[in-house]
Parts: C-alpha cells; structure tokens; sequence
C-alpha cells in the first residue's frame, strides 16, 4: 500500500521551497503524515562568533518557516550540517525510513530551465523512497491538487516498469481517482524508410499495447492505456494536459538500490505541468 506517514522536505527558504512546501499539506492532511522540514548547512571552515550568530540566525528561519501554514500538522524541523546537501537530504530519509521527499527542481531563466539542479538531480538519483518534484511552482496548490481525480502513470515496456504502475494504481486507489497508463513508442519519432509505412507503424503500436497489456496484468491493474509515438517527454506532458492529471508516476529504474534516472525521465520532470513522482 501507498504510504506517506513521514513526508521529508528539504528546504533553502527560496520561494521555490515555499510553494513545493505547500503541496504537502493536503497530503499530509489525508494520510495524517508527519512532516520534516530538513535544512543543510555548509561545514564553517573554523570555529567563530559569526558563525555561531549565523547557525543561530538558521535556526530562528527554520522555526518560522511556514509556521502559520503548518500549525495543525505533525512537523519537525532539523538542522543538519554536512558538505554534500544531497546525500544529508538522502542519508536522513533512510535514517528516518521517509515514505516521499518533496522538493522542487530549478528552472530559472532560459538556460537553467534546463536543468533540474545539481540537488534534486542527486536525490533522484540516489534516494530509496519515491521522490516528487515539480518545475512550475506558484505560491500554493491549485483546487485540483487539493482533490486530485486522475493519476498517469508513464511506462516503457521493461518488467521493471511494474512497481511504478502497482504504485500509481494503489495512489489513485487512496484518491479515488481515474488512472491513465501511457507508453510512448519513440521508434516512430525520427523520419525514415519505416517511419513511412503504415503497415510498420500499424505493428510497432499493436506490439506496445500487447506489452502493456503483459504489464497491467504482471500488476493486476485495469488502467485506461494510451499509446503514442514520438518524443517521449513531449507525448507525455502533451497528455498529461489532455486528460487533465493532476499527478504523473514514472519510474527511476528497476532492482535492488536507487534507480537511475534516464534522458526521457529528466525531460519529463521539466517539462511535466502536474506534480512528478519518480517512484
């Protein structure tokens, strides 16, 4: 079962943490979460009075964070002081057993809308539990986030894609909720030979939705399956728009350990307008 009794949010105190922050309150208003703001601070490099004042001056930000916001809810907040913020963020969510980080990806301007950030990057990376992002942050959730009503889970054709979709079908089970499951088949996207043959193209998709069907029923799921062809990030965040879903579930790779994110997976977080969990 889908669980979020410990939800982690590493915090920066930048406006971007503040709207990724909001979004976890009608979460952990449903499954009763326990929420911990996490804050990591750079080692000084000697022992001062400035540094003193300035881990103090942390700590009163960390108090008031979202004070108000949070007042009814269950939250702790710790200070952690350690070189590599990722793998303090990563460490303390399996110390504490986390059931979902939340964090948001970066997106400034025309050239670091690129990247999702060097800290978010390394916690999909390298954490254990599912982790949500989302590129376009405002101040707070919008109503649908608040009542979500429809989850797509995007999957390739790997058996490893089974946990997400088992994921997503318990997510949207709890929210009682629609549940899309969408492949997109990127053997049609460039032009060629083949791309011209309607009898290939014909083949290629009946092959896709033959393996989605192997993996609804490896996960014992009844999802509503879309196949496209084409660019992968763009085909999913286009029907991430069309049938209105309020949460995207992808997968991180499979096996023992942290999964590894992909090319595709990079661009559908930017890219995705609804929330991401990368499972």
């Amino acid at each position: 079962m889908v669980q979020f009794s410990k939800i982690l949010i590493p915090i920066d105190f930048s406006e971007r943490c503040l709207g990724a922050a909001r979004f976890a309150i009608p979460l952990a208003e449903r499954f009763h979460s326990e929420i911990t703001f996490l804050h990591v601070e750079p080692p000084p490099e000697y022992d001062s009075e400035e540094n003193a004042e300035r881990v103090a001056r942390v700590e009163k930000q960390l108090r008031d964070f979202l004070c108000a916001a949070f007042a009814r809810l269950d939250v702790k907040r710790v200070l952690r002081v350690g070189p590599d913020v990722a793998q303090e963020i990563v460490q303390y969510s399996r110390q504490q057993q986390s059931d979902l980080i939340m964090m948001p990806t970066h997106g400034y301007g025309a050239f670091r809308r690129l990247l999702l950030g060097s800290i978010t990057a390394k916690v999909l990376h390298d954490s254990d539990c599912p982790v949500w992002t989302r590129a376009h942050l405002g101040q707070g959730p919008p109503a649908e986030w608040i009542n979500p009503t429809v989850v797509l889970c995007a999957a390739d054709a790997a058996p490893a894609n089974e946990k997400p979709l088992l994921w997503a079908s318990q997510m949207a089970s709890e929210l009682d909720a629609a549940l899309f499951l969408m492949h997109v088949e990127p053997r049609l996207e460039s032009p060629g030979e083949e791309y011209y043959s309607h009898e290939y193209h014909r083949g290629v998709l009946e092959e896709a939705k033959r393996k989605m069907e192997q993996l609804q029923g490896a996960a014992g799921t009844r999802a509503q399956v879309l196949i496209e062809a084409g660019n992968v990030p763009r085909a999913v965040c286009a029907a991430v728009k069309r049938v209105e879903a309020d949460l995207l579930v992808i997968g991180r790779g499979g096996g023992a350990g942290p999964g590894r994110l992909g090319l595709n997976a990079y661009g559908i977080i930017r890219e995705s307008p609804c929330p991401v969990i990368s499972v």
